[in-house]
């Protein structure tokens, strides 16, 4: 189990449950999860979380003509007479 373990990183206890039983294992599932706990697998590095989104961040496309990336967004504002007001903004990006 230790080397599955080392192996998918990101597995938890009912994902390596699975492969040992692929793998003909016959221990239940309750065994297992005590095993992988004593093993102390529960205790996996994590990355934190503000840095997960820039992990799998690829570079920019060069953009090479108009109408080829474009970016849209909503403002709110309020008028001089207290009624507010929302418009959706589009931008061409070249």
């Amino acid at each position: 189990m230790r080397e599955l373990a080392q192996i998918r990183v990101r597995y938890g206890c009912q994902c390596l449950f699975t492969l040992l039983r692929r793998e003909g294992w016959p221990d239940n599932l309750k065994r297992v999860h005590r095993l992988y706990c004593l093993e102390g697998l529960h205790l996996r590095s994590k990355r934190p979380k503000h840095s997960r989104a820039a992990a799998h961040r690829l570079e920019r496309v060069e953009l090479q003509r108009p109408h080829q990336s474009w970016s849209m967004d909503f403002v709110a504002d309020q008028l001089f007479d207290g009624r507010k007001i929302r418009a959706l903004t589009i931008v061409d990006k070249l």
